[in-house]
């Protein structure tokens, strides 16, 4: 454990985690390529012509992103929910990220609060909580604003909807996040950022995070007592 991850944590009272990622894998068995397939015929029945960067766009949640550029406010909310459908479908399946639950658990143990700050929606991570017996771990679920992509990680919104929630300062948070994004959100709402670089080249994606961890497990025993 480095020095650094060790003082970002043990000064942390409220421990801000991504969910997809450092929770679990939602889409390990319901392929998000599948889901973006879904959204993508959704939004050619209702007229609207795709970009090139978004025809073959396997994210489907880059596909809900880019509907806030439409200026067309029912059909962001047709795919809002029809992404909201296949997410809880896909959380029944979500492969659990190794050491992610014990995470959850040991910050428990040690006094902090965890929350969860999601680009899913709050609907999947709920469902997901419930089955693995997580949700009284976890307060509150802030997912992705319901018919407001652009509102979205990196956006700091979610990020400070979980610290009012809390009444809690910036510099007694900490978010652990897989992303790019995760790491802007939180920065821009002035909170400390753990990079976790669960694939290969996300150290360099990961490279302003304020301490980066390849597996859970390091978060673990930062967590753990002595």
């Amino acid at each position: 454990m480095t020095a650094v991850l060790a003082s970002l944590v043990g000064r942390a009272r409220v421990l801000l985690l991504d969910f997809d990622g450092p929770v679990c894998a939602v889409f390990a068995r319901h392929p998000a390529s599948a889901v973006a397939d879904e959204l993508r015929r959704l939004l050619a029945g209702r007229g609207v012509p795709l970009p090139p960067g978004i025809r073959h766009e396997p994210d489907p949640l880059a596909v809900l992103r880019f509907t806030a550029t439409l200026g067309r406010p029912a059909v962001v909310r047709l795919v809002d929910e029809a992404l909201t459908r296949a997410e809880v479908t896909a959380a029944r399946t979500a492969a659990p990220t190794p050491y992610g639950r014990e995470a959850i658990v040991a910050a428990h143990r040690a006094g902090r609060r965890v929350a969860v700050v999601s680009n899913n929606s709050a609907a999947c991570v709920r469902a997901y909580l419930d089955a693995r017996g997580l949700t009284s771990y976890v307060h509150p679920v802030v997912g992705r604003p319901e018919g407001a992509p652009g509102r979205m990680k990196p956006d700091p919104h979610p990020v400070l909807a979980a610290l009012r929630e809390w009444d809690a300062e910036p510099a007694d948070c900490v978010l652990v996040g897989d992303s790019a994004t995760d790491v802007e959100a939180a920065h821009a709402a002035g909170v400390a950022a753990i990079g976790y670089a669960n694939k290969p080249g996300k150290r360099a994606r990961l490279a302003t995070a304020d301490a980066t961890i390849d597996s859970m497990a390091e978060l673990v025993a930062a967590l753990s007592p002595a």
